[in-house]
């Protein structure tokens, strides 16, 4: 079933390939710069069915824009995905203190982002 995920990532090339993971498997992407950006476009889109954001941004990072997810009453119960280089468990449980609903670490595996979407979505 296709399902509306929105991406938060920095880097041009790791948004172009979610876009292309997500979008082969028949989903809709919807793209974002940063947590600052994230929080914009959330904020006009209405309802997404999942969240793939990274830690390490400038403006608002991950942990900013996760928490400003889960405090909205729109968004409390999106699944979101962290998709990072960073595998610290200290920075995997802030992340899952913070709302997170997964983690996978760069780079990735498309089959197995696709099984993780499918696993946490609605």
């Amino acid at each position: 079933m296709s399902k509306v995920v929105l991406t938060v990532d920095d880097s041009k090339t790791i948004r172009e390939m979610l876009r292309a993971a997500l979008t082969d498997a028949g989903h809709t992407v919807l793209q974002a710069e940063d947590g600052v950006h994230g929080t914009e476009v959330l904020a006009n889109a209405g309802m997404v069915d999942v969240i793939i954001t990274d830690i390490n941004m400038p403006r608002m990072d991950g942990y900013g824009f996760i928490g400003h997810v889960r405090s909205s009453p729109v968004h409390r119960a999106t699944p979101i995905l962290v998709l990072t280089t960073e595998s610290e468990p200290a920075k995997k449980q802030r992340a899952k203190d913070a709302g997170a609903t997964g983690w996978i670490v760069k780079p990735f595996d498309p089959a197995k982002l696709l099984a993780a979407v499918r696993r946490v979505a609605p």
